[in-house]
């Protein structure tokens, strides 16, 4: 089952690059045919959105369990390759973001104002709708696979959906001002451009800022977490998931467990255990990355040990 998961989820997380880039494409092209520097911002965003999607998508890790020397050179040489190309993205990104609010600050200033046509109406509406479909699709995929990826989703959606909006508002009020005469509302295309660079910038900084200082981690919620602790527990010699905390780290999850087995095994048995609760969790979760276990004797505490129980009483009070 998991050996199919991890192509999927790259088949998934490139719709998303496919479909941004598109939407860059398509929104540049009738934003510049229009005459609406807003639309053309939405498509810079996009575009930065491809971007930084496809930064954390080139650096392909190798298979857990097969990697030998040389696939441990090859992976740390993609590792350093990574902020490069992050930085990269983000200074193109820097720049249209800083075209754009140049644009509409001479636009402002000059009052060169235009009112968009209808297609550009038309193309932000329509790419709202997409935006949506291709949001939906992945975040319930990746929901689904309890790898933790849906948060940075939403959380990279929900800006993009704030830029689109301004941008549907500014292209609607000047529309709206054309046809009532309203000169007004003529500046609010490039009001809305003005503010989609500042967005875009902010895109860049995050990028630049996750690539120079390191990604921010993210715990996991505890029912989230359920299926690692359900799987560790169908391990034989595992009395109880004392502890899980799994932090997200990129597209990937590092997870620490503590366990607790038979306090009358030997030191040996326990490693077995736990090494058999690693590779179980690795195998079955193809996003899980390291897996720190840690082993402790089980202890019932009260009630199902006397308080009157003398310190030297080896007998154990579950059978394993």
């Amino acid at each position: 089952m998991n050996d199919k998961q991890s192509p999927q989820s790259e088949a998934v997380a490139w719709t998303g690059i496919v479909s941004d880039v598109a939407l860059a494409v398509a929104k540049g092209s009738i934003g510049y045919l229009s005459g609406s520097k807003a639309l053309i911002g939405d498509a810079l965003y996009s575009g930065a959105d491809a971007a930084a999607k496809l930064a954390e998508a080139l650096p392909w890790r190798p298979e857990q369990g097969k990697k030998n020397k040389g696939a441990l050179q090859a992976e740390q040489r993609r590792d350093k390759k990574e902020p490069i190309i992050a930085v990269f993205c983000s200074v193109i990104i820097f720049m249209g973001g800083l075209q754009i609010l140049f644009s509409a600050i001479r636009d402002l200033t000059l009052g060169h104002l235009s009112t968009p046509g209808e297609w550009a109406l038309v193309t932000v509406l329509l790419s709202i709708l997409l935006k949506e479909a291709v949001f939906q699709y992945q975040y319930r995929y990746f929901k689904r696979l309890g790898d933790g990826s849906h948060a940075s989703y939403a959380d990279s959606h929900r800006f993009s959906l704030y830029t689109s909006i301004t941008v549907f508002l500014g292209i609607t009020l000047s529309m709206a001002g054309s046809y009532l005469e309203w000169h007004p509302l003529l500046y609010m295309d490039p009001i809305a451009a003005l503010l989609t660079g500042c967005l875009i910038l902010r895109k860049g900084y995050v990028l630049v800022a996750g690539s120079v200082y390191g990604k921010p981690v993210q715990e996991l919620p505890p029912e989230e977490a359920a299926n690692f602790i359900e799987t560790v527990q169908r391990v034989h010699g595992v009395i109880r998931v004392e502890h899980l905390k799994a932090v997200e780290q990129g597209r990937y999850l590092n997870l620490e467990v503590k366990i607790s087995v038979n306090p009358r095994i030997t030191v040996m048995e326990a490693q077995d255990i736990s090494e058999c609760a690693r590779k179980l969790l690795q195998h079955r979760f193809v996003h899980v990355g390291d897996v720190h276990m840690d082993v402790v004797p089980y202890d019932p505490g009260y009630p199902y040990k006397s308080n009157h129980e003398l310190g030297d009483n080896d007998i154990p009070t579950l059978l394993q």
